[in-house]
């Protein structure tokens, strides 16, 4: 077993982790799954979550409740799941001013992040086959396509919902998709919202109850599904999975790119459902020297949180 002081810094680590999970997860765009990848606990977290299985809920029954946590990984998943709320908690509201009134040095900051992010990722495939190479590009492909669709509005049936909840839980997880993007393409982004903004005001009734418990069963199922298959797909043929998550990365970058402005018939509209689209340098009015120096500095730091992130396994597993 690891040293205290050595178990103690690696749970400060995964709080860290957890913290620029919840972070990304404030602007649209951005996966939590991203984040994961870059600081390297990705396949960690993917096989925790998918060993919520039949074999669990049996130790769970017989009070095994050692073997349950180290199966589970709990003390990781509480220590990533602690930073999660931190990060969102604390972000959220700086995350939408700066995207209301900075939002072009806010997206030049991300598009370094994702740009250091596929190439600290890269190694992660071994060997670059022609085949995982067409993987990358149908990755890339498949995250650039759903980033350009226009956002809808709408309600939704409770099976509609449960669907929905699957989907972005699916997508939260995968670098490259925002699941909150995901929800706002499938119109039930507001509704959501509308519940949770009704349960946290206290105004409760059998619908918006009801309502929620359907979109976290949705949630659970899907997360729980997906896994698996991601946890799978890692450990039978990891190199051509890495790739298409790679592509994914690549292909939300068009999302984030920093020369954009919000297109003239969607400007009165709230941030969330605002189209932007791309301008030359020529045309933007803003400084493009200091775009480029915040995309590099955001580069840096992913470069630079690789770096710790490796030393820091390095110790943990020579102790």
């Amino acid at each position: 077993m690891a040293p205290k002081r050595d178990r103690v810094s690696m749970d400060l680590l995964n709080v860290f982790r957890g913290f620029c999970m919840g972070a990304a997860d404030t602007v649209p765009g951005v996966s939590g799954g991203t984040v994961a990848l870059i600081l390297g606990h990705y396949d960690r977290l993917i096989k925790a979550i998918s060993h919520v299985d039949g074999t669990s809920l049996g130790m769970l029954r017989r009070g095994r409740w050692g073997e349950l946590f180290r199966r589970l990984d709990l003390r990781f998943l509480i220590a990533l799941g602690l930073g999660i709320v931190i990060g969102i908690g604390a972000l959220a509201g700086l995350m939408h001013w700066l995207l209301q009134h900075r939002v072009n040095e806010t997206m030049a900051v991300f598009f370094g992040l994702v740009l250091a992010s596929v190439w600290v990722v890269r190694r992660n495939v071994q060997s670059w086959t022609g085949p995982r190479w067409g993987l990358l590009c149908i990755g890339a492909l498949v995250a650039w396509g759903i980033s350009m669709i226009p956002a809808t509005n709408g309600d939704a049936s409770y099976g509609f919902l449960f669907g929905s909840a699957s989907l972005a839980i699916c997508a939260m997880i995968l670098p490259g998709i925002s699941g909150a993007f995901i929800l706002l393409l499938l119109g039930v982004y507001e509704p959501v919202i509308g519940m949770i903004k009704s349960v946290v005001k206290g105004q409760l009734d059998a619908v918006v109850l009801s309502q929620l418990a359907v979109f976290a069963c949705g949630c659970l199922f899907g997360l729980l599904a997906f896994s698996r298959l991601l946890n799978y797909l890692l450990r039978h043929h990891r190199d051509g999975t890495m790739a298409v998550l790679i592509g994914l990365m690549i292909g939300s970058v068009g999302r984030l790119w920093p020369l954009q402005r919000v297109t003239p018939e969607t400007a009165e509209l709230e941030l969330k459902y605002q189209e932007f689209q791309w301008v030359s340098p020529a045309q933007y009015d803003g400084s493009v020297l200091l775009l480029v120096v915040l995309a590099v500095i955001a580069a840096a730091v992913v470069i630079f949180a690789d770096r710790t992130t490796r030393r820091l396994q390095a110790s943990a597993v020579a102790a």
